[in-house]
């Protein structure tokens, strides 16, 4: 089983930069999109299930803004829309597919870079996220949690750590955030595949970053302790351009 996650800027721009062209490529049993940034109304449905997709979103409140969606090609035994709590629900930031023993969520988590209220906004997120996952793992054990994370753990998954120390998305509280979150049964599947591999997932679209790869690892494919053994592979595809995001890859056996 093939899943990928992916943040996408917007899901209409990335398909105009031919992300279906790669979707028939790529082929993954499952696609987690994050940022799909539309409403239910402008949601393509029809393209992917050309490809062979079924498709389900969940969208914010607020048009143009946030979003995710899970793209499978097996259809799941349920589906769940948001996690309960209406001031993140709004947001559009999670979305849950079931299969058999095993569920998939598609997450975005908040950004803190445009101020002291949102940045608040995210370690509540934080805290809140991972009461419910862990609630969650008590009824649904093997957790593949995909999404944009919004934090680097690690010096190693930032260009330039010393320089970002003071920058949301590395700081200290966000780190110590994700080690007490990983401590609690769950594993970053590209750093458990790849101990010393410096690659990233997101590049600012200033400064030609990209081209000169000062980037940051923003995006995991995480699962639950008791998914450890069928863990096969990890890895990013830092070659697709549809986004400032590129895609992380995990396989996993059965």
């Amino acid at each position: 089983m093939k899943i990928i996650t992916y943040n996408v800027n917007g899901l209409r721009a990335a398909i105009g930069k031919g992300l279906l062209d790669w979707l028939s490529e790529e082929k993954p049993d499952v696609l987690c999109i994050q940022e799909t940034k539309l409403q239910h109304d402008q949601f393509p449905a029809l393209l992917f299930e050309e490809l062979g997709y079924h498709s389900y979103l969940f969208c914010a409140q607020k048009k143009g803004y946030s979003g995710v969606a899970i793209l499978t090609r097996q259809k799941p035994d349920h589906v769940e829309y948001g996690m309960g709590i209406k001031k993140y629900d709004d947001e559009g930031r999670f979305l849950r597919a079931d299969y058999g023993d095993i569920s998939v969520v598609s997450v975005y988590h908040p950004s803190g870079t445009s101020g002291e209220e949102r940045q608040n906004f995210k370690m509540e997120w934080l805290a809140d996220f991972e009461d419910y996952v862990v609630a969650l793992q008590e009824k649904r054990k093997n957790l593949i949690l995909c999404g944009d994370y919004n934090i680097c753990h690690e010096a190693i998954d930032i260009h330039d750590p010393v320089r970002n120390a003071k920058n949301s998305g590395f700081l200290p509280e966000e780190r110590q955030w994700m080690s007490q979150f990983l401590s609690r049964g769950y594993i970053d599947t590209f750093r458990h595949a790849h101990p010393e591999q410096q690659e990233y997932t997101w590049w600012s679209y200033r400064f030609n970053a990209r081209a000169n790869n000062k980037g940051w690892r923003l995006d995991y494919c995480m699962v639950s302790e008791p998914m450890q053994p069928r863990i096969k592979e990890a890895y990013i595809l830092g070659d697709v351009h549809h986004s400032d995001h590129c895609p992380a890859v995990l396989t996993i056996g059965e």
